[in-house]
This record gives C-alpha cells, sequence and structure tokens, in this order.
C-alpha cells in the first residue's frame, strides 16, 4: 500500500483544494491530510477563518482524504513520515525546494498549483468587495 501525506492550513476550502487531494491520491492508496492547528497558525503569523476543527471537518468529507491529522509544529513531518509509512510527501510548487531534506525519508514531491484560485486571493477579494 502507497501511503502520502500532504500539509496546510485548508482554510476557505476550494477547488484548488480539491483538486490538490484528487491528483495526490492518484499517487497512491492513501492520503493523509496534515492540518494546521490555528496554535501553529498564529505562531506563523496566520489567521484562518474557519477554526482547526471545522477546517477537519471540512477536508475530512472530501471522498480523496482517508485521513486527518493535526500539523502542530514544523519540526513533525519527518516524524509523521516515519510514524505513518509514508511513501509519497507532496506538496504545492509554491513551496519548492522547501522540504526537499525529506527525501531521505520519502519521495518528495511538488505539484502546480491550480491556476486562478488560492485562499489569498478568495480573502482579498472579499476585502475588496466589503470595502
Amino acid at each position: 500500500m502507497t501511503t502520502v501525506i500532504t500539509y496546510g492550513t485548508f482554510d476557505l476550502f476550494h477547488y484548488g483544494h480539491v483538486r490538490l487531494f484528487k491528483r495526490l491520491k492518484t499517487m497512491g492508496d492513501r492520503l493523509i491530510v496534515a492540518v494546521s492547528t490555528d496554535e501553529f497558525n498564529a505562531l506563523k503569523g496566520k489567521a484562518a477563518f474557519f477554526s482547526y476543527q471545522q477546517r477537519v471537518e471540512i477536508v475530512a468529507s472530501c471522498r480523496y482524504v482517508d485521513l486527518v491529522i493535526p500539523e502542530t509544529n514544523w519540526k513533525q513531518k519527518s516524524q509523521d513520515i516515519i510514524n505513518l509509512n509514508i511513501d509519497l510527501f507532496g506538496m504545492g510548487s509554491d513551496w519548492q525546494g522547501e522540504f526537499d531534506e525529506l527525501t531521505s525519508l520519502c519521495k518528495v514531491i511538488y505539484l502546480d498549483r491550480t491556476d486562478q484560485i488560492s485562499t489569498t486571493e478568495i480573502k482579498n477579494s472579499l476585502s475588496v468587495s466589503t470595502n
């Protein structure tokens, strides 16, 4: 069995997230998604619109996702790969090169982002339209 993992905040869940999960799921038998906790997002200087529990509920409802786990810190990825027997670590291309050190533990890939959609763009668009 091939197990794939990805990480993210996954706030304002949109078709770009669905397409990422769908592509990753085609690369393995099992897809694990680590969702950043509110506390970890605060450390990163980010604030999500939806709470951690709400984002977990949304992500877990996606048919491509087999398991959702919390992402609580930057350094947990290597332990997750070992503990969960991960074969493939996948992230969006905006993270290109950031996780190459994990190649000693599993295959690392960076997938092109879905064009014309991002949570940041949605938030910016909503901000402009309400002003």
